[in-house]
């Protein structure tokens, strides 16, 4: 036999180690802990399955009337399982369409507010000085209007589509996330790899976008995450004042503003997507919170 440990005779390099406390391992672990964030993530999972599929879920159009029950809503019935509003048009049909644009204005209103408020506290925590007080002093003007009446008074004199709805909500909407990435930055720009890079010739966007902001992506996912919400609620308020997505495209808010006129004899035009949007703000509140547990350092 042959010992390896004689010379000339180098021992067999032993196999690598699979390493399993990486980082995303750690958010794995912790996030899985967090029943509440499961559930809301296989809740939304599944409205957003329903919403993109709605055209292959229901045998009616969102607009399509049934001319023999105009006139008075009709109750939940086999053929139409949420029942049917006082134009004949399925209930259930419309509820899922108005998923598509509830869902779709919350998201990217959402991220719209994100990229700005990112942008906006990246600049002022990075550079601090002069650029920190302009942008901090406008952040501030910003966040002393109230929100929903500035919306409500920009949405009357522009009317807005779908599209311009979700710049609206999306440009009023990023001061929070500006103040928050703004104290990330703060914090991380004196430490030593920003340092190391600053020192080795490292440009300023570099060192903003490559180094810092990957180290202040937790915050950032937990504030978008949580913006989705509040972005679905006040699109929600604006159509339920008429302000907001114009009919005969159903949104949530828009549903419950038709049906506000029935609420004694058909209440279950409101219930259903009234229903739907405390679901859908709750489930994504709790994945909010679940993201932020999993992602805070400390846990």
């Amino acid at each position: 036999m042959t010992d390896p440990a004689l010379p000339g005779h180098a021992p067999a390099p032993a196999a690598p180690r699979r390493s399993h406390d990486t980082p995303w391992h750690r958010f794995l672990r912790q996030f899985l802990k967090h029943r509440l964030a499961l559930v809301s993530l296989g809740v939304l999972l599944v409205l957003g399955l329903l919403a993109i599929l709605a055209p292959h879920l229901t045998p009616y159009t969102f607009d399509g009337q049934d001319l023999e029950i105009i006139g008075t809503p009709q109750p939940p019935s086999r053929a139409h399982p949420m029942g049917t509003d006082e134009l004949g048009r399925d209930a259930f049909t419309r509820v899922l369409y108005g998923a598509r644009i509830s869902l779709a204005v919350g998201i990217s209103s959402a991220l719209i507010a994100t990229l700005l408020g990112t942008l906006v506290g990246a600049l002022s925590g990075y550079y601090r000085g002069w650029t920190d007080t302009l942008l901090m002093r406008l952040t501030d003007v910003v966040l002393s209007i109230p929100l929903l009446p500035l919306v409500i008074l920009v949405s009357g004199m522009i009317r807005p589509s779908v599209t311009l709805l979700v710049c609206i909500i999306g440009a009023l909407g990023w001061m929070g996330t500006a103040r928050l990435i703004r104290g990330q930055f703060m914090s991380l720009r004196e430490r030593e790899y920003v340092e190391a890079s600053r020192a080795l010739g490292g440009s300023h966007g570099r060192i903003m976008f490559r180094h810092i902001l990957p180290n202040a992506l937790g915050p950032v996912v937990v504030s978008t995450t949580l913006a989705v919400g509040g972005a679905i609620m006040l699109e929600s308020a604006l159509s339920f004042l008429g302000l907001g997505v114009q009919p005969p495209t159903p949104t949530w808010g828009n549903l419950l503003n038709s049906a506000s006129q029935w609420l004694q004899g058909a209440p279950w035009l409101a219930v259903f997507p009234g229903l739907m949007i405390l679901v859908t703000v709750l489930a994504v509140n709790f994945l909010g919170d679940g993201l932020r547990d999993a992602l805070d350092p400390r846990s």
